[in-house]
């Protein structure tokens, strides 16, 4: 009775004419598991519990037929595919009831070691099933999980078996649904239980070792041939086999040691010491000898001991100072001792002065018994000097057997300090340096020093390059060098026209603003000479003439060199010159310049009257 579909047939015929148009369905094929209401073509299943394991598609053929016409009783028929689906209805169930397996004890952890099946009649996921192992015999050794492409229970192992330990177990697995459908609870308990026994079956395995590691002691220096130890491996195969031990050979430092075959005992083979290698590491192998390939390993420590042999120092080198200023009980440094012997816990280092150190009133040993001590002072102040360094003894013993000691000599080094104690200078230079200047300021002034020195030598240099560029000496006459410059002079006597020493010097233009290629602005002051006698020597002349130049301010030729000729007595041809002259320049006619032409012009108004003469008309 269970609604499968409804179909419909339509009719063309007026339905308001008789009963052409009225249609009644029936079923022809699909009994006895479907039935179909005439009048409403609802389809609904005629038989219980339908099983979709035994069938799961059924094909119904419909028919439906008017009831009247003139032609009476049409039909027409359709297919219906009918698919059943699946439910979760069935439980698992196990084939048998106890699965048998065998399983080697050499059987690895994690490893699969047999497979179980449980069958479900549904599909999909309403076949998937979740195995479990019941709690009791095999719940610590044994796991099993499901194979989600076969849906079998794979059965690993958690722990390893030992045949000689335990030959068998036994216990039980439940395969249940994963998917349950609330409908069908009252189906009953959709689960089952199978029971599993395992054999172990015993293996050849190799020897066992005692422990899964050795450590052992021993002293440093031991004599070769002590024995420190020994390993022990046993066969546990119910056939026991006796075994043979030997090293494993990796590197150097196992010939250290040596290893009997037979008992597995291990003795020195060297002398060993501990500030070389304190620690050694290696491993031991044991085979059977029914079967030597079968083996095992262990891994051995051994710790060597240290046997007191070195006496302690002090751990690092010490740069001790004092000041001169320093009081008496002052600590001017704490030291600290290292001991290359592996120190045991609670170990003490002792400090001291030597016995030769005792006696003098320098310093101390304060020790702290701490495994540290105090350098202090004895005296009120030290002097640099009177003593620049001290070399301290100081004797340092331990506290293991047999005790070692050792003298350390500390240096101390006298320093000047300030009154707060800071230290300024240690050297040996700084004895003699003033004590009030530090010595950042007295480099300061050596710094000063060095800057004026060269500044100074800077200027020197300067200044006689400058007078070497401005000063002729006489040796260099204007006459042996050829200078041209595109100006023509007034003649023999113009020598205001040009400054010779503008050209040998061009600064002098610059450091004198003064214009010297002319006459300068100030009035001329009218010279009266005196007559020159007709015995008058012309050198006296001469040099009546230069005192007279030296004089005049306005007189040229201003930086231009003057050259007076010495004619002598007695000449012929008598003097050329009109130095000579026994007039005043304003007693002398030279008129005539101006009838020797235009070339002479300038002459002539230069020699002729003075007030007809303007400077600044010449070009």
């Amino acid at each position: 009775g269970a609604y499968v579909l409804q179909v419909k047939a339509t009719d063309a015929d007026d339905p308001t004419y008789g009963n052409s148009a009225r249609v009644v369905y029936s079923i022809l094929q699909g009994q006895p598991y479907f039935s179909i209401d005439p009048k409403t073509g609802v389809i609904r299943t005629a038989l219980p519990n339908m099983d979709r394991e035994v069938k799961e598609q059924y094909q119904v053929l419909i028919q439906a037929k008017d009831m009247g016409g003139q032609l009476g009783g049409l039909a027409g028929t359709t297919t219906v595919n009918i698919t059943l689906t699946d439910v979760n209805d069935n439980p698992p169930r196990f084939p048998k009831s106890i699965f048998h397996l065998k399983v080697p004890e050499s059987s690895h952890v994690g490893s699969a070691i047999g497979r179980i099946r449980a069958v479900d009649p549904d599909f999909g996921k309403n076949a998937e099933i979740e195995y479990n192992i019941v709690p009791g015999d095999g719940g610590n050794l044994f796991d099993i999980t499901t194979d989600e492409y076969t849906q079998e229970g794979v059965i690993k192992l958690k722990k390893p078996l030992d045949f000689e330990t335990k030959k068998a177990y036994t216990f039980k697995v439940e395969a249940s649904n994963l998917h349950l459908d609330h409908r069908f609870h009252s189906v009953g308990p959709f689960k089952d239980t199978a029971t599993v026994k395992i054999n172990v079956l015993d293996m050849d395995e190799p020897p066992v070792f005692s422990k899964p590691m050795y450590t052992m002691e021993v002293y440093e220096d031991t004599p070769v041939g002590t024995i420190i130890g020994a390993v022990t491996a046993q066969d546990l195969d119910a056939g026991s086999s006796s075994v043979r031990y030997f090293m494993d050979w990796k590197n150097d430092v196992d010939s250290y040691f040596t290893i009997d075959a037979t008992e597995g005992t291990i003795a020195t083979n060297e002398l060993l010491d501990r500030e070389s290698t304190a620690q050694y590491n290696f491993s031991i192998i044991a085979s059977k000898v029914s079967n030597p390939l079968l083996t095992s390993k262990v891994n051995v420590i051994i710790n060597v001991l240290d046997v007191n042999e070195f006496p302690p120092e002090i751990s690092v080198p010490y740069e001790t100072s004092v000041c001169e200023n320093a009081k008496p009980g002052q600590v001017i440094q704490t030291i600290t001792a290292a001991d290359k012997d592996l120190s045991p816990a609670g170990q003490r280092f002792s400090f001291k002065l030597s016995s030769e150190a005792s006696n003098k009133p320098n310093f101390t040993v304060h020790d702290y018994r701490n495994n540290t001590a105090g350098i202090e002072t004895r005296r009120n102040g030290y002097s640099r000097r009177q003593q620049e360094l001290y070399f301290l003894p100081v004797v340092i013993e331990d506290s293991s057997y047999p005790v070692q000691s050792s003298t350390n000599t500390l240096t101390i080094r006298v320093c000047r300090c300030d009154s707060d104690g800071t230290i300024q200078s240690c050297n040996v230079e700084a004895i003699f340096l003033p004590v009030g200047l530090s010595t950042g300021a007295l480099i300061a002034i050596l710094l000063c020093i060095v800057i004026l020195l060269v500044i100074v030598v800077l200027y020197v240099a300067l200044r006689r390059q400058k007078k070497k560029d401005t000063l002729m000496t006489s040796k260099e006459d204007i006459r042996d060098n050829v200078i041209h410059y595109d100006d023509e002079g007034g003649g023999e006597e113009d020598t205001q026209a040009f400054d010779i020493g503008a050209l040998r010097n061009p600064k002098v233009i610059e450091d004198n603003k003064i214009r010297r290629d002319i006459k300068p602005d100030t009035l001329r002051f009218t010279r009266h000479r005196p007559p020159a006698e007709d015995n008058t020597d012309i050198r006296d002349f001469i040099n009546q003439r230069l005192q007279e130049n030296d004089v005049d301010p306005s007189a040229p030729p201003y930086d231009s060199l003057a050259t007076y000729a010495y004619e002598g007595n007695g000449s012929v041809a008598e003097s050329l010159s009109s130095i000579d002259s026994l007039t005043t320049e304003a007693d002398q006619d030279y008129d005539y310049l101006s009838d020797w032409g235009p070339r002479f012009k300038i002459l002539a108004d230069m020699f002729g009257e003075e007030e007809s003469y303007n400077p600044d008309k010449v070009t």
